[in-house]
Order: structure tokens, then C-alpha cells, then sequence
């Protein structure tokens, strides 16, 4: 099997390098030299067959069997329609496009098309998740009827992504809710089984910001007299784990000098507190399910580590879990206080690779749905795209103080199917 790779960042590597154990990656798209050369030494792709843009590749027509889209998120849409107008089937990296009508569209023409379109949802394909999953269906506990679910950002990932790096402007990108997030709105919704009614959210840019920052402080940090007191410190971040990430996405240079000289003039070596950064660093979200099942969801950049954690409250029983510890535990009602109650303890199957197995999962389903030639898969766009209603929809909830009512927006996006998508209103 041939694939294309467009996108030759940190996850579209990620996603070939799996690939590439029993499928050819034959093709490259990546608009940054240092990025394209290092995708094609890594899987020896010819000069004639590495691209700066998706528009030069598809011009020479259909030459593999699928594309890996791993670009940034705002070119998703135009990508995507390209690569299904040439006859592509895709494995596509998350968000679909941080535009619900885009993200309409596409399944639209994947439709059109007959071809696939398999979204990045790895939360899905890992044991942790799955084990849930199984547990809750069971119905050992009975029915679900609340759920409290928390993503544990990392103060370091947050400062890293969302502050100094990629994902940092709403309007260049998405919202923080759909960029991390729109995972756990598919995961949710997997595991209650039902769409969503209505969601209200709220949260805000708080700490990340100048007036926060500390007296005596720079713009950057190499050259910032209080560096040594101050745990964002680029030096502090990076210096300590080169060759590992988040320091890989600076440079391909990782020796000490690459990575100092990156941080010298690059968006890594900028003060936290002075960056051009405006997604939320905290989100609450409260959603009500059309099965009658409510959850919070609560999205966060203060924390120690970067992690899942969740509690589901069933009829007689509850199902607490920690994705980083890869343990699930399962206790069902005592009758008072004072009896023991009964508890067990699992500990699914361990995985290897990013997203606790999930990478590999996701992309042996992929590999296995395109050799059998079927159209059904775990994380297809028909099933993801209630996740990125879902996002949109709690970003439109905090940014303009309404509880949103799900099926009027789906409604109102299926009337609408605009040229150009929907700005989102100025919060008030």
C-alpha cells in the first residue's frame, strides 16, 4: 500500500512512522525545507515526489492509495476537498477544520466522492478507553447517569502549545476546545452513546497574560534577568529534555547549541507573559445528553502533568479512572455507610506508543479498513462529526453567555452551508 504525507510535522511523523512498518510512505507535502528533507530521508522519497503544497501534488493526479493530512488546523478544509476531488481516501488528522460548516462539508463530498474519511480520534483505540467502554455497555452498573471528565493539560504543554506555539491564536488555528478537546467530546459521546442536547461553558485567558508577568521581565527569555526564578523559562523547558518532546518541535537541531540558538529569535524563546497567545487556559463545559445524561467537562493548563481522569456515576455503581496511571476502578453501592462496598481494580492491557497505544491503533485500522476495501471505522467522519458540533458549540456558549440547543444549531449549519464559514460572535 502507498501513502502521501502532508504535513510532515511532529503528529504527521508520528502517524508515517507507523505507516511506514507495512505500508509505503511514497510521497511528501511540507511547506518547510528542514521538515520535508527530514520526511524524505526518513522514508527515502525522490526528489520528484517531495512538494511544497498540496496543490502541486494533486496536480499530478492520483498516484498512491491514500494521504495522511497532519497539517495546520486552518488548512484541513482545502486540503481535504483536494485530496477527495483526486480520489483519495484519508486518514485525517483532528480538528476536521475548526469551521463546523467546513467540517459538514467535507463529510458532504466524502459522501459524494465514496471515499473515506478516517478522523484522528486515538482516544477511541486505546485500552484504557476501550475497557470503559466494554464496562459501561455491560450494563453491570446499569445505566449512566452523570459524568465528571477532566483534561489535565500540564502547565508545561500549555505554555509550550497553546502560549508560545502553534495553537496559540483562535483566529489563526482553533479555540482551545476544539483543538485539545474535541478528543474528549468524541470519547464522551462514544461512551454515553447519544448526542448531545444542549451545552453551556464557560472560561478565560487568566494567567497567561502581561500583567502577570514578573517585575524585571523580558520579552525573552535568554536575555531575562529574573530567568533563574521563573519555571517558563525556555531554558528551564527545553534545554533539559533535548531529543525528546515538546524539544523536537524547536529545531531538528538537538544538540544544546540548536536548541539555544532556536530559542534566540524563535516563538520558544518568548516570555509566556508577552505572547500574542488568546485561547482560554482554563474551560468548563456542562453538556446534557439527549438520553438524559449529564456531564461536566472540565479543560485545564494548571496542572503537574498531562492526563485523563474521569468519574462515571451509574445506578449502582461508579467507574473512576486515570489515564496516566492506566487504572480504572469499578465499585458498586453499599447499602449504608458502614457495609464494605465492592471494588475492583483494572488495570488494562498496556500499550506502547503515543496516546497510550492509541497512534498505532488508529493507524492499524486505518491500514486494515483500506486493504479489506470496507467503509466502516471506529473514528470515520460520519461518527466524528458530533464531536466538533459539540466543540464549536461550547466555544459559541462562552464566548457569547447562551446555553446553546444542539439541534437548532445543526439545523441552522445544514440551512446555512455558507461559502465562507461563520465568524464567531465577539464575546460579550
Amino acid at each position: 500500500m502507498k501513502l502521501a504525507l502532508i504535513g510532515a510535522g511532529q503528529r504527521g511523523m508520528i502517524y508515517a512512522g507507523y505507516a511506514g512498518r507495512s505500508a509505503e510512505i511514497t510521497a511528501v507535502v511540507e511547506p518547510d525545507d528542514a521538515r520535508r528533507k527530514t520526511a524524505a530521508d526518513e522514508f527515502g522519497i525522490p526528489p520528484e515526489l517531495q512538494f511544497r503544497s498540496a496543490d502541486d501534488f494533486y496536480s499530478i493526479g492520483k498516484i498512491c492509495d491514500a494521504v495522511i493530512i497532519s497539517s495546520m488546523d486552518r488548512d484541513h478544509y482545502k486540503q481535504t476537498m483536494g485530496a477527495l476531488e483526486v480520489g483519495y481516501d484519508i486518514l485525517l488528522e483532528k480538528p476536521i477544520s475548526p469551521s463546523p460548516e467546513e467540517t459538514l462539508r467535507i463529510q458532504r463530498k466524502a459522501s459524494e466522492k465514496g471515499r473515506s474519511v478516517i478522523v484522528c480520534h486515538v482516544l477511541r483505540y486505546t485500552s484504557f478507553f476501550a475497557e470503559i467502554k466494554r464496562i459501561i455497555d455491560s450494563r453491570e452498573l446499569g445505566k449512566i447517569i452523570t459524568i465528571q471528565h477532566n483534561e489535565n493539560i500540564g502547565n508545561f504543554h500549555m505554555a509550550h502549545s497553546f502560549v508560545r506555539g502553534n495553537w496559540s491564536r483562535s483566529d489563526l488555528t482553533s479555540p482551545l476546545i476544539m483543538q485539545k478537546s474535541c478528543h474528549d467530546m468524541d470519547i464522551l459521546a462514544w461512551l454515553v452513546d447519544s448526542e448531545s442536547k444542549r451545552i453551556s461553558s464557560y472560561g478565560d485567558l487568566t494567567f497567561f497574560k502581561e500583567e502577570n508577568a514578573p517585575a524585571l521581565s523580558s520579552d525573552r527569555c535568554l536575555d531575562c534577568q529574573v530567568a533563574a526564578d521563573c519555571r517558563f523559562d525556555a531554558r528551564k523547558a527545553y534545554l533539559p529534555i533535548r531529543g525528546q518532546w515538546p524539544a523536537t518541535v524547536l529545531t531538528t537541531d538537538q544538540s544544546e547549541a540548536g536548541l539555544l540558538k532556536a530559542l534566540e529569535t524563535g516563538p520558544y524563546g518568548r516570555c509566556v507573559y508577552r505572547c500574542d497567545n488568546d485561547v482560554c487556559d482554563h474551560q468548563v463545559t456542562l453538556i446534557e445528553f439527549k438520553n438524559g445524561v449529564t456531564v461536566t467537562f472540565n479543560l485545564s493548563g494548571f496542572t503537574n502533568k498531562m492526563y485523563r481522569s474521569l468519574k462515571i456515576m451509574c445506578e449502582h455503581g461508579e467507574i473512576r479512572g486515570d489515564d496516566s496511571l492506566n487504572v480504572i476502578e469499578v465499585t458498586r453501592f453499599s447499602s449504608n455507610m458502614t457495609d464494605r462496598s465492592e471494588q475492583t481494580v483494572l488495570h488494562p492491557a498496556a500499550a506502547t506508543g503515543g496516546h497510550n497505544g492509541g497512534d498505532a491503533g488508529l493507524m492499524s485500522d486505518f491500514l486494515s479498513m483500506m486493504e479489506s476495501g470496507g467503509q466502516n471505522s471506529r473514528s470515520s467522519i460520519e461518527k466524528s462529526v458530533e464531536s466538533h458540533i459539540m466543540a464549536y458549540a461550547a466555544e459559541l456558549a462562552r464566548v457569547t453567555g447562551r446555553v446553546i440547543d444542539i439541534d437548532e444549531l445543526k439545523e441552522e449549519l445544514r440551512m446555512g452551508m455558507l461559502e465562507e464559514p461563520l465568524s464567531m460572535p465577539e464575546r460579550k
